[in-house]
């Protein structure tokens, strides 16, 4: 099963090598990983999908709390949440072809960001369902080149996460399900 974890940590040089290096330890496979700021400048915040069993995600879970940059760890595979991944798609556009393109492009919602008289690029927000549909239609223009961010999730609806500004050291003594610690 394919899990999503949320995980605050702070924003500091290594963070990312010391993730990622316990995942390579443990010998699981990231299938995404994204890092980006939050609305705390002292705080980044790691989506991460990996292939596992509920046993095995546990695991990670509590060997992601071990970690001392590690502020908290959401799994939240199991919850209503928005999960998008962005792709840029540089596809061949001969000048028959490009309505054609242009076409399918608007038929998936997606945008086009760059004309070149052989090629177009297109932009296209989604599921990994949708992009993954967008890019089997394009494939027999000619797919040039291919970028995804990777995915990133949030829960749906109020509740958001409670990143506390403490040393990670006292998250740790919170019990990270208790919503009612504040940021």
């Amino acid at each position: 099963m394919l899990n999503t974890f949320v995980v605050y940590v702070e924003n500091k040089p290594g963070v990312l090598t010391r993730v990622a290096s316990l995942f390579r330890r443990r010998a699981f496979n990231i299938d995404s990983l994204t890092v980006g700021r939050t609305e705390k400048p002292e705080v980044s915040r790691m989506t991460i999908t990996v292939d596992a069993d509920y046993d095995q995600a546990r695991r990670i879970e509590a060997n992601l709390y071990k970690l001392v940059n590690v502020l908290l760890v959401e799994n939240i595979s199991n919850e209503p949440a928005i999960v998008r991944d962005l792709a840029m798609i540089k596809v061949g556009a001969t000048h028959e072809a490009r309505s054609h393109v242009l076409e399918l492009a608007s038929v998936f919602r997606a945008r086009v960001v760059d004309v070149a008289p052989d090629s177009l690029t297109i932009e296209i927000t989604g599921g990994e369902d949708k992009i993954d549909g967008l890019l089997e239609v394009l494939r027999p223009y000619g797919v040039l080149e291919m970028v995804r961010t990777g995915i990133v999730a949030m829960r749906r609806g109020g509740k958001s996460s409670a990143v506390v500004s403490e040393p990670a050291t006292t998250v740790r003594d919170l019990n990270h399900d208790d919503a009612s610690y504040s940021v």
